[in-house]
């Protein structure tokens, strides 16, 4: 029997749904969107106010590291609470973050101990890349095919740092059970030889220093692996996705790839849109210091360029939290080298803010692209059915925007754990003001209101092309 009264509606906003920008209200009944229309059918509990705002889908984020030990042994300082609540400050409903597997341990036992901790501290939902790093011991015969049945179909390989990385042969095994049970591979694809090779050579120079990091990786290393990633993607043809590219070489390689028909899609973040090299010779440089490292205007325009022609069609944070202390960044001590460093910053809360106003306030991009870039795409790229858009059936994951709110942001204004903002100093005009997940509100006018545990695993559906 039809619901005599909605749970809860926003009218009055300007919605972006797959029929484009519209002037609709949307009716909203056990977290699920039940009517868009201009004059909804029934009444409601409660009612948002959205008149002169945006109401968009909530920002699906598919590519952040949460409560997560990286292959050094360092734990993340964000919990999925603090980091969750950090992304739904920033607009974002849904996040799609590691279970991290390190030699030795099983697969369904990593993955199990990530969804605990999720399901204790979560505010919104969530699903999870596996990142591979033994497929020995029935991991790649039992485990990974097991996990992929169950709904965790996405696989993250390292071609690169030597607890995780996996060998070419490894990687085309890989790839192969994923074509054959329904998975996509996910890529940090960087040569590990040549960055062995200038990491050697620097640390003999005498040059130590955190802006050193980038020489060590140098375009060549993302260049190569971008390409080999692609031919294997070719020769098995598994679907998979290149992350966090960075140079106007990737780009290029992947377009061309696309226009061979491979099923590759590709990401970049906004460290790489917004942030050049030369910001690691700024204060503290270890704040920013990220791999792939930032590269230059020319990269830049490059990957905006991608995006245009939707040869990079997800903007992810990579949220990579260290702190700026011997829990995080200077665990091997404050003057310790470059590669020493923990590598990583920040993102879930700035990147929508980032991306809204270098796309929409500023005019380079329609509300659609963005919505597309942010939310969209990275919930198709990786089956998260049932999010991304605005349109009846869907979760009510929903974030209304003040287009012309402006905000700087300061050295240290953000909700996570992490104790500072890679973009201090960086104003951006527009930002969610409401945010709804599944119905519940969660944010309200700017003010945090969500409840740790209340987010849900989502299972992934197969990878189409």
């Amino acid at each position: 029997m039809q619901n005599s009264h909605f749970d809860l509606t926003i009218h009055g906003g300007t919605v972006v749904t797959l029929q484009g920008v519209q002037k609709v209200d949307i009716g909203i009944v056990d977290g699920k969107i039940a009517e868009i229309a201009t004059s909804l059918s029934r009444a409601s509990k409660r009612q948002i106010d959205a008149t002169g705002r945006y109401v968009l889908p909530g920002g699906v984020d598919t590519h952040c590291h949460i409560e997560q030990i990286s292959g050094a042994g360092l734990m993340n300082a964000d919990t999925f609470e603090t980091a969750t609540r950090s992304a739904a400050l920033g607009g974002t409903t849904t996040t799609v973050s590691f279970a991290a597997q390190h030699p030795g341990q099983r697969m369904r036992q990593v993955v199990a101990d990530y969804r605990a901790l999720a399901r204790k501290g979560a505010v919104i939902d969530h699903a999870f890349h596996m990142i591979v790093a033994d497929t020995s011991n029935g991991n790649l015969s039992e485990d990974i095919p097991q996990l992929i049945a169950q709904g965790h179909r996405s696989i993250k390989i390292f071609t690169t740092y030597d607890k995780v990385r996996q060998d070419d042969k490894s990687i085309l095994d890989i790839l192969d059970v994923a074509k054959r049970d329904g998975a996509v591979v996910c890529f940090h694809a960087e040569n590990d030889g040549l960055i062995r090779n200038m990491t050697e050579k620097l640390l003999a120079e005498g040059r130590t220093a955190p802006k050193y990091h980038a020489a060590s990786h140098p375009r060549e290393a993302e260049i190569e692996a971008i390409e080999r990633m692609c031919r294997f993607a070719e020769f098995t043809g598994a679907r998979v996705v290149i992350f966090h590219v960075s140079t106007r070489e990737g780009a290029e390689i992947v377009r061309q790839a696309r226009a061979r028909g491979i099923n590759v899609q590709a990401e970049t973040c906004p460290h790489y849109l917004f942030m050049t090299v030369d910001i690691l010779e700024s204060r503290d440089p270890a704040r920013f210091m990220c791999s792939p490292p930032q590269r230059t205007v020319g990269d830049q325009n490059a990957l905006w360029d991608a995006i245009a022609d939707g040869t990079i069609e997800l903007v992810t944070s990579d949220h990579a939290p260290y702190r700026m202390d011997a829990s995080g960044k200077f665990a091997h001590g404050t003057d310790a080298p470059f590669n020493k460093i923990a590598n990583g910053m920040p993102g879930l809360e700035t990147r929508l803010p980032l991306m809204f106003d270098a796309m929409v306030s500023k005019g380079r991009a329609t509300l659609e692209a963005f919505v597309d870039l942010t939310a969209t795409a990275p919930a198709k790229a990786f089956g998260l059915h049932g999010k991304g858009l605005i349109a009846e059936g869907y979760d009510a994951d929903i974030a209304i925007w003040d287009q012309t709110l402006t905000k700087t942001y300061g050295t240290n204004d953000l909700s996570d754990n992490v104790g500072y903002n890679p973009f201090e100093g960086t104003t951006v005009t527009g930002m969610p003001v409401t945010v709804v997940s599944g119905g519940r509100v969660i944010v309200r006018d700017t003010e945090f209101e969500g409840v740790a545990g209340s987010g849900a695993w989502l299972k992934m559906a197969p990878p189409t092309a």
